[in-house]
């Protein structure tokens, strides 16, 4: 598979099947991942997969405390600005009624809205659960390569007929998350990855994110 069909085909999926993924095809796509750039050869990154039983476990204490804490423990930084502006905030927006359109459900349904947003916290089916942290210790710098790292992975998951979904949503559970996998705490939960085969008959998984035209993010000067 080219890089560019990679980069095209990769989506956010959020129904995945049940079929397992095997950790040999695991580790080829996390070690290979590691050939992303870092400054000064950093490689800040630390990813834990979970799969199996394991899974099966952490979800099963996540559901026990979202029944007292629904919306998590906090996370250890803004997931998104406090206040966004323009265009941001809009394209924010429209992402969340483009999705929530695919299922045909009302803004004024909270229920069935938060209910889509609970999915997160079981990785939408997906057999193959990552999280990935970082040291406390790193700056922007680092957190970019660590996204490089992340986005190396969900190219590579094309490779292999999979597909992905990364989750912030992952950072509202650092305590219990960094608790589960025995990880310090001079270390930040920055997000989960849900990793598998995509269930194409749900309809969530026939959203396509717009992009901004080229105009409203690029320029290019000096070309002859």
């Amino acid at each position: 598979m080219k890089v560019s069909d990679a980069l095209m085909s990769r989506r956010s999926v959020r129904a995945f099947l049940p079929t397992p993924v095997p950790e040999s095809t695991v580790r080829s796509i996390i070690e290979t991942a590691a050939r992303a750039p870092s400054g000064g050869n950093l490689q800040p990154w630390h990813v834990h997969a979970v799969a199996g039983a394991e899974r099966e476990r952490f979800l099963a204490i996540i559901k026990e405390k979202m029944k007292v804490t629904p919306m998590g423990e906090g996370s250890e930084y803004h997931i998104y600005p406090p206040e966004l502006k323009e265009p941001y905030r809009t394209r924010r927006f429209r992402v969340g009624e483009a999705m929530y359109a695919t299922m045909n459900i009302a803004r004024e349904d909270k229920m069935k809205r938060l209910g889509v947003f609970a999915k997160n916290f079981e990785f939408f089916g997906a057999p193959v659960a990552l999280f990935f942290t970082i040291d406390r210790i790193m700056q922007q710098g680092q957190w970019a390569d660590l996204g490089m790292f992340m986005q190396s992975i969900m190219l590579l998951a094309r490779e292999h007929g999979l597909h992905t979904c990364a989750q912030e949503a992952w950072g509202i559970w650092p305590k219990t998350v960094k608790e589960f996998l025995g990880i310090s705490d001079d270390f930040i939960m920055f997000a989960g990855m849900a990793l598998g085969y995509a269930d194409e008959s749900e309809a969530i998984n026939s959203l396509r994110t717009e992009r901004a035209p080229l105009a409203e993010y690029a320029s290019f000067r000096g070309f002859a």
